[in-house]
Order: structure tokens, then C-alpha cells, then sequence
């Protein structure tokens, strides 16, 4: 996960997802917020998908596009369990 997310092309896309919400966006919606060519996001969309960092739905037509939400947290959950083990305030919550 942290590989796919290395890429700044493929960490504004997964941004954009992340903003977007529960309702994603279609693939069309999402190539005009990020404002790369449609080959260039099929090609960084697959390798979120595959790291499991992206879902995709088809409706009707359109191929909707979701951050998965579970994934991401999971990888939070992980830094922060082994990158930041004995790091002072790891751990600690904002109230």
C-alpha cells in the first residue's frame, strides 16, 4: 500500500477519492479533478485497486471509483503500531 501511494500522481488521485466520499466518483469525474490523461489514470487506478486501496463498482455505464476506507485505516493502524513503537505520544488521540 505504501508503494502504490509512493507516486504523487497516484496519491492525488487517492485524495481526490478520499474527499469524494462514500459516493466516489466515476472515472470521468475523477480524471477532471485530477487532471491527468485517461490512459495515465486507468494505469495508476489499477495499481490502487490492487493494493487494495480503491474499490470499483460498475453502475449502469459508469465505473465508480471509492477509496476503501477499511484498507486506509488499517495502514494507519500499522505505522502506527510498527513505525511508532515507543515514539513519544504514539498512540495518543486528539480529544
Amino acid at each position: 500500500m505504501l508503494s502504490a501511494l509512493g507516486s504523487p500522481v497516484r496519491l492525488r488521485v487517492f485524495r481526490a477519492l478520499v474527499r469524494a466520499g462514500d459516493d466516489g466518483l466515476n472515472v470521468t469525474e475523477l480524471q477532471r479533478e485530477v487532471g491527468i490523461p485517461p490512459s495515465t489514470l486507468a494505469h495508476h487506478l489499477s495499481t490502487l485497486v490492487e493494493a487494495g486501496l480503491v474499490a470499483q463498482q460498475r453502475r449502469g455505464r459508469e465505473l465508480i471509483c471509492t477509496a476503501h476506507y477499511a484498507q486506509l485505516r488499517r495502514l494507519g493502524d500499522y505505522l502506527v503500531a510498527e513505525c511508532c513503537t515507543g515514539a513519544r505520544g504514539a498512540g495518543r488521540r486528539a480529544a
